[in-house]
Formats: structure tokens, C-alpha cells, sequence
């Protein structure tokens, strides 16, 4: 197995200034994964616990990972834009990374507010010519959150992309009843992990462990 490499920061130049990311990847790099992170107005970055656990997850399957910053956090540019303007730096971020790795496989993962930019992204891209090979949505914002007074109409996910969806059994911010009300027009499962709350404090391990099972490796087929 390729051992990892330090975790790197950048600047990348999207379509409102620059987007801060970090990113970690294995010594040999054989595809590129987006990790995106909860809402940017509620605290949300790319060092949250859960799109950490994402990053090395996709690291130890052999992809290189990047957490973007969304517009305003951080170092990142710009002003929240509800998820219009974030899809449209996730898709240059994706641009920036195949001018450095190349046409790999590509995947996806979100968390929260970050599940539901991936969904849009991954909309935009399932019909092209390689479209993502994974697409992971952990606790994800559909239908209405608690606290936030704010409403998801999130997207289908893409018929031609396995989806991987987790979601907390008492998730405190999104119930699970709006993630199945959202699934079961689909016919796509979910994974419950019992007692995890909306940010899987404890459980952490749980969703690396379903990663592990369930997502190929990055040079798998």
C-alpha cells in the first residue's frame, strides 16, 4: 500500500478569488476524491471531524483528497451563496486537480450541507464522458433542518453513480425520516448507524469501517 503523504495546503484561483484547501493524498496517487464540508454559516469547514474522516478514508483507498474551504470560510473568497456559486467552484476545483493528476477516477463525498453542494455537482457531471465513480453523502441536508429554518430541495442522485448514503439514527439537525423521504423514490439505501447523533460524535470509526466495505479502491476494475 502507498503510504500518505503530509497533509498540503493551497490556494486555488475559482470563479470569486481563491479557495483555500487541504488535501491529502498517498505517495502514488491513482484517483481524485472532493470532500466537502457542513454549512459554512453554522461553523462548518474543511477541518471538520467528519470530512476529515472522509479525506483519509479516500487517501487509504488511493485517491487524493481535497477539502475545499466553502466561499467565505477560512481563506476562501467570496460570500454564501446557498450552493449555486459553491457547485461552481467544486466543479473548478475539479478542473485544478485533473491539470495535476490527470483523467483518474473520480469520486465524491460530502457531509451535511457538503452532501447536498456533491449532490448538484455530481448531477452536473454523471453525464459526461467519465462520470464520478463514488459518490458518498454522509448525514445530508434534505428537507427541513432543525434550528436553521432552512429547506433542502435536494437533487436525485445520479442513476449511473453509486451512492453511499450514512445517516445518524438520532441526527438532532437533519431527522432520518427527511433522508428516507428523500431515498425512497429512488429505491437507494441507507446506512443507519444507531445512536450517532448529526456529527457522529463517537462514530467516527463507524463510518471509516463503512467506507472500507462498501467503496472500491481507487485502482479496483
Amino acid at each position: 500500500m502507498s503510504r500518505p503523504l503530509p497533509t498540503e495546503s493551497a490556494l486555488l484561483r475559482g470563479p470569486e478569488g481563491q479557495i483555500e484547501v487541504l488535501i491529502d493524498a498517498p505517495e502514488t496517487v491513482r484517483g481524485i476524491a472532493l470532500v466537502c464540508h457542513p454549512h459554512p454559516l453554522f461553523g462548518g469547514a474543511n477541518t471538520n471531524k467528519v470530512a476529515h474522516t472522509l479525506a483519509r478514508s479516500f487517501r487509504d483507498l488511493g485517491f487524493a483528497a481535497i477539502r475545499p474551504n466553502f466561499r467565505g470560510v477560512g481563506q476562501s473568497d467570496g460570500t454564501h451563496d446557498e450552493g449555486v456559486g459553491e457547485t461552481e467552484d467544486m466543479l473548478s476545483v475539479l478542473s485544478w486537480a485533473q491539470s495535476r493528476w490527470g483523467s483518474l477516477p473520480l469520486a465524491l463525498g460530502g457531509f451535511s450541507f457538503g452532501s447536498y453542494v456533491l449532490t448538484r455537482v455530481a448531477n452536473r457531471l454523471a453525464d459526461g464522458i467519465a462520470p464520478p465513480r463514488q459518490l458518498i453523502l454522509v448525514g445530508m441536508a434534505a428537507g427541513e433542518t432543525a434550528g436553521s429554518g432552512r429547506r433542502y430541495e435536494t437533487p436525485t442522485a445520479p442513476a449511473n453513480i453509486p451512492t453511499l448514503v450514512i445517516h445518524g439514527e438520532n441526527d438532532e439537525t437533519v431527522a432520518l425520516a427527511n433522508v428516507l423521504d428523500w431515498a425512497r423514490p429512488q429505491e437507494l439505501p441507507v446506512t443507519v448507524v444507531p445512536g450517532a447523533d448529526h456529527f457522529f460524535h463517537g462514530k467516527l470509526h463507524v463510518i471509516r469501517d463503512v467506507i472500507a466495505r462498501n467503496v472500491s479502491r481507487a485502482d479496483a476494475g
